[in-house]
């Protein structure tokens, strides 16, 4: 039995354009012997299947929403950047291979997390678009305009129905979510979404979302959903802006430009000073080491102390310098002067609201805090630095921090800092740099003294 050969019918004419197999009829009759099921039947030319796939793709792109997005394909991405250090460079190709590994195969939810223009509208609309490209249903939707869709349903000029649109909805074969959490937070629109991914999550139906805020903003039902680990995978994406220029810009919570001159060249490691015994020039010089290194690469946290004037605040900012002269983003903040900042947000003056300021600090790709411990310690400064921390630690975003021993942290912060897995401790022994005698400030008044306790409660080892 030969493949397709005779044309039912041929025209009067023929272009180049047409089938050589059909000669453009669009069926022919398969060579077969008298009896065959096939014998003398017209069948369809493979051209028309070819066609048919074409139609069904141009009506799945349709019917997904995706627009202009089609553009947005893994081939279109780029999975290591423009000007990332190698930590987000392996971060963004994670994502982008996360990404890949899904649209060949949608099962259970993948939430993309990162910050505007980080790329993880694009990854979802690649998955979307490879999911249209295999002959497979999709839905594309930016949460804020599938509300606007439910909502129009309600207008008497109306083609579908409420329930039509919210049906669609939940039961797509893939349904993309695009910014969640861009939506205002009504009770109807909180109770809405809360249906669909909680029909989704109980049939199992293939979700994606893409989101730049913390799972705390979320309904605890939601929040519930999304972080189910045995159904949700969570993608942090740490690559800054996408559309940003390639100059590393200050932002203005940061105060690096005081410190543009302590680098790690700059560095006295004071090998000729005889106030410091061999121990501590030892000490100076594996500090040095320390900081070289993990400026070279920038993972887990760093925390630095030692007594105030020891160096740890020049070799924090020479890791910042030293991230910035690469080409990537770092802030240098004293933690008193981040206070003021998100304090400054309330202001009926002020430009930027509180979330974006504070967004912006804890999901810096580098942050240094200087001088942890000397702020006021009211309720609300513990609680915003705790939540600070919090993020950056399950986040894993390189953080350096300095303070001086006897610092008294908040006990939910100290256990991030113990966590050796994610975090390194290095206690500065020499004196200050001006003066023996000015290494420590005199002593703040206690209900019951106890020089050690900060050392003690940190576990740090000389």
């Amino acid at each position: 039995m030969t493949e397709p050969g005779t044309p039912k019918k041929k025209p009067a004419s023929s272009s180049s354009a047409e089938c050589p197999l059909c000669h453009g009829v669009g069926f022919v009759r398969r060579d077969v012997p008298p009896g065959h099921p096939d014998f003398g039947q017209a069948i369809p030319c493979r051209c028309i299947a070819v066609q048919r796939q074409q139609r069904r793709i141009s009506a799945l792109l349709e019917a997904s929403n995706l627009g202009l997005l089609t553009r947005m394909t893994f081939d279109t991405f780029k999975p290591n950047g423009h000007g990332l250090n190698p930590h987000m460079q392996d971060n963004l190709r994670k994502a982008y291979e996360k990404a890949r590994s899904y649209a060949a195969n949608p099962q259970g939810w993948l939430v993309f997390r990162g910050s505007y223009g980080c790329g993880k509208t694009h990854l979802a609309a690649a998955i979307a678009n490879e999911q249209v490209a295999r002959g497979n249903s999709v839905l594309f939707v930016v949460v804020p305009d599938l509300l606007d869709y439910l909502r129009a349903a309600f207008a008497p000029s109306s083609s579908a129905t409420f329930d039509q649109r919210f049906e669609a909805l939940r039961t797509a074969p893939l349904l993309i979510l695009d910014d969640l959490g861009a939506h205002s937070t009504t009770p109807w629109a909180q109770e809405k979404l809360f249906q669909i991914l909680n029909y989704r999550y109980n049939a199992q139906l293939p979700t994606v979302i893409t989101t730049n805020c913390e799972l705390d903003m979320f309904d605890p039902r939601l929040r519930s959903r999304l972080m189910e680990l045995e159904w949700s995978t969570m993608v942090q994406i740490l690559a800054p802006d996408f559309r940003g220029t390639a100059v590393v810009e200050q932002s203005e919570l940061s105060s690096l430009g005081l410190h543009k001159e302590q680098t790690f060249e700059a560095f006295d490691l004071r090998e000729g000073d005889p106030a410091l015994d061999a121990a501590q020039k030892s000490n100076l010089r594996r500090a040095l080491a320390t900081a070289r290194a993990y400026a070279e690469e920038p993972t887990g946290w760093l925390v630095l102390t030692g007594g105030y004037g020891c160096g740890k605040t020049h070799l924090a900012a020479a890791i910042a310098n030293q991230c910035v002269d690469s080409g990537n983003p770092a802030i240098f903040v004293v933690v008193p002067d981040l206070l003021d900042h998100l304090r400054a947000a309330f202001a009926p003056s002020s430009t930027v609201t509180f979330d974006r300021r504070f967004d912006e600090i804890r999901r810096a790709p580098m942050l240094v805090i200087d001088d942890l411990g000397s702020q006021s310690a009211t309720p609300w400064a513990q609680e915003k630095l705790f939540q600070l921390f919090d993020h950056r630690y399950n986040a894993q975003l390189p953080t350096v921090i300095t303070m001086t021993r006897d610092v008294d942290l908040d006990p939910r912060l100290k256990t991030r800092i113990m966590d050796t897995t994610r975090c390194r401790i290095l206690e500065i022994t020499a004196p200050s740099y001006r003066g023996e005698g000015r290494s420590n400030p005199p002593p703040k008044p206690r209900s019951t003294p106890s020089p050690s306790r900060g050392r003690r409660g940190l576990g740090v080892a000389r």
